[in-house]
């Protein structure tokens, strides 16, 4: 990417970002200039832009668009309305864009967990995975996150992977005739969680041995659990295919923590990645401002090339 033009076309370098929504679209398709895309797909999410955009989930796709961004993620969409899910991957579909990942719906991180080995809560991850095949066709999604709950104290960790390995399997042969993907997320949000670090999650995914059971490498959780994360992406990278960013601490955007997310973004791109980089993360500001220096920071970071 030519950044000297990059900054020349985009508003945002001088401090002051398109209109959103459904007039800014209007205006792209009059043939107004609008951003060039990043070197990457990063998606945000919804909320992320509403100072700008407004509050309608539509308007702020259309604004994400216009400021170059090619992917959205909702973590939430399973939940929404049918009517919203279907304008959602409409409106993705008329700005080019790739739908990321949306949560399975098994009851919550901690719930019903798989290294249990009971059928009920096998039963209702498996229902979940069910109805996620449906809102996947409504956007057009590939990936969905799983996120095996919490662990089973009382059972040895072989047998709790096992459990895990077993459940999954089961998973994978819902979403895999459609050509969707399980994206396992290890998180550093609590001790009790099963799934916490990326060479666990690997072996997780080569015991399940499917396409559709891959990892999701969130970076912010990695660096708060094991660190050293291009040399631990690197290892697990055939298992990798989805990706998440958040800055540490803070959990909020490139630039405010420790984390060189140019150097990490380089590896990513030259490795060929192709795929979404979810932006599940806060803004650091507050209003226009803080959502102006979200983007002011994807545009420095990346610069890589």
């Amino acid at each position: 990417m030519n950044r000297r033009s990059f900054v020349k076309n985009t508003a945002l370098s001088s401090g002051v970002i398109s209109l959103g929504g459904a007039f800014s679209y209007a205006s792209q398709k009059k043939g107004l200039e609008t951003a060039e895309t990043f070197n990457l797909k990063y998606a945000p999410h919804l909320g992320m832009f509403k100072h700008h955009a407004g509050d309608d989930p539509i308007d702020q796709i259309n604004f994400m668009a216009d400021q170059g961004f090619m992917a959205f993620e909702d973590n939430g969409l399973m939940n929404r309305e049918v009517s919203m899910q279907t304008k959602i991957g409409e409106t993705l579909a008329q700005r080019g864009m790739t739908m990321g990942v949306f949560v399975v719906d098994k009851g919550g991180n901690m719930a019903n967990t798989l290294a249990a080995g009971k059928q009920e809560h096998v039963d209702i991850f498996l229902d979940g995975c069910k109805r996620a095949v449906e809102v996947a066709k409504r956007v057009n999604a590939k990936w969905m996150t799983v996120v095996p709950g919490g662990f089973e104290r009382k059972l040895p960790i072989g047998v709790q992977d096992g459990n895990v390995i077993e459940a999954l399997k089961r998973g994978a042969e819902i979403p895999e005739p459609h050509g969707l993907v399980m994206v396992l997320e290890p998180l550093s949000d609590s001790p009790d969680l099963y799934l916490q670090n990326s060479d666990q999650t690997y072996m997780i995914c080569k015991g399940v041995d499917s396409p559709t059971c891959k990892i999701l490498f969130d970076i912010y959780h990695m660096q708060k659990t094991e660190g050293n994360l291009i040399h631990n992406m690197d290892l697990t990278w055939d298992e990798i295919a989805y990706i998440q960013i958040g800055d540490n601490p803070g959990r909020n955007e490139p630039t405010t923590g420790e984390i060189n997310y140019k150097n990490v973004f380089k590896f990513i791109h030259d490795k060929g990645f192709d795929g979404v980089l979810g932006m599940e993360h806060g803004n650091s500001e507050s209003g226009k401002e803080g959502e102006t220096a979200v983007i002011n920071a994807y545009k420095e970071v990346d610069s890589f090339i």
